[in-house]
C-alpha cells in the first residue's frame, strides 16, 4: 500500500473541501481530482491508499483513491484522474512545508485518523485555525 499528499490550493478548512468535492461530483461524476502527471506506483496505491490532503500548510484529512486512469482537461489536452470515495476523514494533522504537485507517503508516515469519538468534541470542536495554530505552537 502506498499514498499520495496533495496541497489543497485555495481550500480554507476540510467543511470547504468537502463542499466544493460535492459540487465537482454533482456537476462531472464521479468524484475525481485531475492532475497533470500519474502515478508511477498504481498497484500500490489502488492496493488501499489514499490521498492525503494538506490544508493550510497541515495534513487536515484524507480520501481512499479507488481508481486511477486517464481524462482530459478542460482544454481536451490530457491529464490523469484520481477517482476518490466521497468520504473525508480527519487526521491528526501537523505541519507541511509547500510542495508542487503530489509526493508518494508511505503508510509509516502517514498520520493517524481522528477516532470518530475525538471528533465529535474535545479539541476537534475547536475552529480549524484555531486547532493549526496552537499545533503550531506545539501546544496540542
Amino acid at each position: 500500500m502506498l499514498h499520495l499528499i496533495k496541497l489543497a490550493v485555495g481550500i480554507r478548512d476540510v467543511a470547504h473541501l468537502r463542499e466544493v468535492q460535492r459540487h465537482r461530483a454533482a456537476a462531472n461524476p464521479p468524484l475525481r481530482h485531475q492532475t497533470r502527471n500519474a502515478p508511477r506506483r498504481v498497484e500500490e496505491i489502488l492496493d488501499g491508499g489514499s490521498i492525503y490532503w494538506v490544508i493550510k500548510g497541515f495534513l487536515a484529512a484524507r480520501q481512499r483513491i479507488v481508481d486511477i486512469g486517464q481524462d482530459t482537461w478542460d482544454d481536451g489536452s490530457s491529464c490523469c484522474a484520481l477517482m476518490l470515495h466521497p468520504r473525508l476523514v480527519p487526521v491528526i494533522g501537523r505541519a507541511i512545508k509547500p510542495f508542487q504537485g503530489w509526493r508518494y507517503l508511505e503508510p509509516s508516515d502517514a498520520p493517524q485518523d481522528i477516532p470518530a469519538r475525538r471528533a465529535r468534541g474535545g479539541e476537534d470542536a475547536l475552529p480549524e485555525a484555531l486547532l493549526r495554530e496552537l499545533r503550531a505552537l506545539c501546544l496540542i
